[in-house]
């Protein structure tokens, strides 16, 4: 080998060995931190790159809360980065809350962000409320007539109460709630006409917000509508649910009546049966009479001319009914 080519490769290999200890060692990221005033070990940073974290995510936040005077420790960070938080979010919440006097401890910061809620977003709610519209809601007055209304609601984040806190869903129904059972109780609709206030009020002295991760400060109604005369309508459903009912009556009536009279129709020509099969019992009880002497021939011929006198009585009584029809 040639003693010329034999420093260069030393060198190259030195180089590539330098590469690679500043590459796992974060060198660079460690003078920023003594630049900046926190003291941080390079054994702490060796150590970070075997625990598989990555240093910029716990150092660049770790310089950040040291400038803004938080008080936090590199375990602390790196014990919420290994347990899936986001340590620039957290750290951005503290400095908020700092600026803005409002006491957020790193514990209860990291547990809202392992939560799944933006503590970030939750400490600038804080300090800016923020306004919830609800969609309107409708309610019925005592005397029938529907009331729509909707609220505007302004909420502030209650950071102690964001762990296991109900969110804006709950606070939104239990507005809507509270607006309908008070426009129930009103009298009339023009009573909420003239005072809608009286429903803000109300549904603010029911302390809506316990249990949530807010704080109501005020529920005000931007608008109220009437609807429909819900009263009305009920009453004329059930008028026609009565009248269906009566028809249903009339008309079962009067299929008994039709069946009744094809019942009698049937017994009437039942007795005619009867009548007609009595009638043809007279000639043969005739004939017997005759014949064991107990009607004599005048008797027989009397019987006759009494049975042709009527059949003309008859005939006669059918024209007379015939010509006094057709005369009116």
């Amino acid at each position: 080998m040639d003693m010329n080519i034999l420093p260069i490769i030393i060198i190259g290999i030195i180089l590539i060995a330098l590469a690679i200890l500043f590459t796992f060692i974060p060198v660079a990221l460690w003078i920023s931190a003594i630049a900046a005033g926190v003291k941080v070990n390079i054994f702490t940073l060796i150590g970070m790159r075997l625990r598989r974290v990555i240093p910029s995510r716990v150092i660049n936040p770790l310089i950040k809360a040291h400038k803004a005077g938080i008080n936090v420790t590199t375990n602390q960070l790196e014990s919420h980065y290994l347990a899936g938080g986001n340590v620039d979010r957290v750290v951005n919440a503290l400095i908020a809350s700092h600026r803005a006097n409002i006491e957020l401890p790193f514990e209860r910061g990291a547990a809202i962000d392992l939560a799944g809620r933006d503590v970030l977003e939750a400490v600038q709610m804080s300090v800016n409320p923020e306004v919830i519209e609800t969609p309107f809601i409708s309610g019925i007055a005592m005397d029938g007539i529907e009331v729509k209304a909707k609220a505007r609601i302004t909420v502030r984040a209650n950071i102690d109460r964001l762990v296991g806190g109900a969110g804006e869903e709950t606070i939104i129904a239990r507005v809507g709630e509270g607006v309908v059972s008070t426009i129930g109780s009103a009298n009339t609709h023009a009573q909420v006409l003239e005072n809608p206030d009286s429903i803000s009020h109300t549904v603010l002295a029911k302390g809506l917000d316990a249990g949530t991760a807010f704080e109501i400060l005020s529920i005000d109604i931007a608008d109220v509508d009437i609807g429909k005369n819900i009263g009305a309508i009920l009453q004329t459903d059930q008028a026609e649910a009565d009248k269906n009912i009566a028809q249903a009556k009339a008309e079962e009536r009067r299929a008994m009546a039709v069946a009744l009279e094809q019942e009698m129709v049937a017994r009437t020509q039942e007795m005619r049966a009867k009548v007609v099969e009595a009638e043809a019992d007279v000639p043969l009880a005739l004939a017997e009479a005759l014949r064991t002497g107990n009607m004599g021939v005048m008797d027989y011929m009397n019987y006759r001319n009494i049975s042709a006198d009527t059949e003309m009585r008859d005939t006669i009584g059918k024209l007379s009914e015939d010509n006094d029809d057709n005369n009116q």
